[in-house]
């Protein structure tokens, strides 16, 4: 596991841009498993800026996104299709049809998750896989369980979740209670990846991830059994790590 320090939230955010952009240019028909939430954010605004610079080119680029809320039409501004055309897939060159989320507006659970697995294997695999954290350690939307899950399910959102998720929503009644999401298997058979981190909150979190015991209570703690994993989080995230 590779360790990078960053500054701050800006510092974090141009890091792992960095990371994502050289993938992009090393291999330019490179799948690239992409992320929502507010950490990535900015890394998807500079990415948009050195499109915009000329530096990069997103047209042979496949995109696989971790998860979709269960019930949310892509057109709600709360759904991560809307947000991925939002922050990223609205404002650079990539191509449309090789763009893919979980069908959040598939009611058969069964049925979107074994879609979204072969959506995933006839891309041919990931080659960087970019995490957020959560703050329970949940990477997706793969919460602490008794098992790591391997393929895409369905799954019931811990309710520390549902709080965390509900300043993007109106109140907490409309913040959907299940979440299609890429496995863990399938998170760990990505060639690389980049896991950005952010803020305080999420210090003791990033200790017992990446530095305790490897647990699906801690679904992130898997990720020290992979071979190639980056993580990116900036001073006050690492402010328990010496």
């Amino acid at each position: 596991m590779r360790i990078i320090r960053a500054k701050d939230y800006e510092d974090m955010s141009r890091k792992a841009a960095n990371i994502i952009s050289a993938q992009i240019i090393m291999k330019p028909e490179c799948v690239l498993g992409l992320a929502t939430g507010s950490t990535p954010i900015g890394a998807y605004a500079r990415l948009v800026e050195w499109y915009q610079k000329g530096d990069l080119d997103f047209s042979g680029v496949t995109t696989v996104n971790l998860d979709e809320y269960k019930g949310l039409t892509k057109d709600n501004d709360q759904s991560y299709y809307y947000f991925m055309h939002h922050h990223l897939f609205g404002k650079v060159n990539v191509d449309p049809t090789r763009t893919f989320l979980p069908d959040g507006t598939e009611k058969d659970s069964a049925k979107a998750c074994a879609d979204y697995d072969q959506v995933i294997e006839k891309t041919g695999g990931v080659d960087l896989q970019l995490l957020g954290l959560g703050h329970n350690g949940h990477i997706g939307f793969n919460e602490p369980a008794d098992e790591f899950k391997a393929s895409t399910n369905c799954v019931d959102l811990t309710e520390s979740t549902i709080r965390a998720n509900q300043r993007f929503f109106a109140s907490i009644d409309e913040v959907p209670r299940q979440a299609y999401t890429m496995g863990i298997g399938t998170i760990m058979h990505a060639r690389k990846i980049l896991v950005v981190v952010s803020g305080q909150d999420k210090a003791q979190i990033v200790k017992d991830a990446f530095f305790g015991t490897i647990t699906p209570k801690v679904p992130a703690s898997v990720l020290q059994l992979h071979q190639d994993v980056t993580v990116v989080a900036d001073e006050a995230a690492f402010s328990l790590i010496g």
